[in-house]
């Protein structure tokens, strides 16, 4: 496989390694960065693929590589910016960064780009499970989707709630944010990505009930939802390991991109 990488941040060093562990290791890896991040890139890239890496600091760059598959794990900008006009250009594209898609402008685009070059964009699970049966499930009438994200205080750092909350001092568990999937894609962009996808699996964003919680109990990323259906009702439950270069990421969010590459070049998809 010839995979094309929109970034080369946290999520793409580690998915590199899950694939080389793996013996899922690309023929070849094109990656997109900014203009002024190239040459680190491209050290970084040499350190982590011993095949054929190029870095590209233009879409169009990109595109003409050709890739049989893009990633893209460069934030809501990297969507904007980068991913509608690969799928334009017919290319299929997994994006990472889910909760881009709460601007419904962008997500119409996105739809549209894709239809245009008549192709398709995935968005992995990322950091939960169960997305399946709630997909599953969605022609059998859903009724209800509720999600809490749990996360240490430090985890929230940059984000709104260290405007209203001293997250070095909290003792006990905090709910930072209580409201639907949009709003909370849109105000904690690096942290709501789960939500999004929940979202975009089940009742869409504005039925999706979310609560965020800064919770100094815990020591990994922690999500849960519930789900209740026509056909089935069910609870998930996932304490995920976070990113040792990240906190706001979960290591299972790199497994599940890992999935859909290993999908693609192994003779059985599960």
């Amino acid at each position: 496989m010839h995979l094309g990488l929109i970034g080369y941040g946290t999520i793409a060093h580690t998915l590199m390694g899950i694939l080389a562990n793996e013996g899922a290791k690309p023929s070849k890896v094109t990656v997109l960065c900014t203009p002024d991040h190239v040459g680190e890139t491209r050290a970084r890239l040499a350190r982590d693929f011993d095949g054929q890496g190029q870095v590209v600091a233009e879409t169009r760059a990109l595109i003409v590589a050709m890739p049989d598959l893009v990633v893209e794990c460069a934030g809501h900008e990297g969507v904007r910016q980068h991913a509608t006009a690969v799928l334009r250009a017919g290319i299929e594209t997994v994006i990472v960064s889910i909760g881009s898609l709460a601007d419904q402008p962008l997500h119409e685009e996105v739809l549209d780009a894709a239809r245009a070059g008549s192709t398709r964009f995935i968005l992995p699970a990322g950091a939960i499970g169960g997305i399946d049966v709630l997909s599953a499930l969605k022609p059998s009438g859903i009724e209800a989707v509720s999600y809490t994200g749990r996360k240490p205080p430090g985890a929230w750092k940059g984000t709104p709630a260290d405007k209203m909350h001293d997250l070095n001092a909290l003792a006990v568990e905090t709910v930072i944010f209580s409201g639907n999937a949009r709003e909370a894609a849109i105000q904690y962009p690096k942290n709501a990505n789960v939500a999004a996808t929940l979202a975009l699996a089940g009742l869409g964003f504005e039925k999706t009930g979310v609560r965020l919680v800064a919770d100094p109990g815990v020591s990994g990323n922690v999500h849960e939802y519930s789900v209740r259906s026509a056909a089935a009702e069910f609870t998930v439950r996932i304490e995920g390991k976070p990113s040792p270069d990240n906190p706001k990421t979960s290591v299972t969010t790199v497994y599940s991109v890992a999935r859909e590459i290993f999908n693609r070049c192994r003779e059985q998809a599960i």
